[in-house]
């Protein structure tokens, strides 16, 4: 899963069957703290996101599935929507826990 925000909303004319009743919105991919990382890109929302929501998505294989008919040209699906994160270190001192 990938850490993202909603930028915008992307308006399709036509669209492939599978997608219909769900909207189209530009993500701008974030990483764990809420900077900018990378190109944004356009996602199936599966959560009714807002723009200016931070949101996590999921990628290929994944974001296709995550549709109720898996044979679907979908890339990229929004699967929840964000309150907050919080990151620790991953070492071997956090893993043995207290002294």
């Amino acid at each position: 899963m990938h850490f993202g925000r909603v930028i915008g909303t992307v308006v399709c004319t036509v669209r492939v069957p599978s997608w219909k009743g769900h909207r189209t919105l530009l993500v701008q991919p974030t990483d764990s703290q809420g900077a900018d990382s990378g190109r944004p890109l356009v996602a199936i929302d599966l959560t009714s996101a807002a723009p200016g929501q931070w949101v996590f998505y999921v990628r290929s294989r994944e974001a296709a599935a995550a549709l109720p008919d898996p044979d679907n040209p979908a890339d990229a699906a929004i699967v929840g929507i964000v309150d907050s994160a919080r990151e620790w270190p991953w070492d071997e001192a956090a893993r043995a826990g207290p002294p």
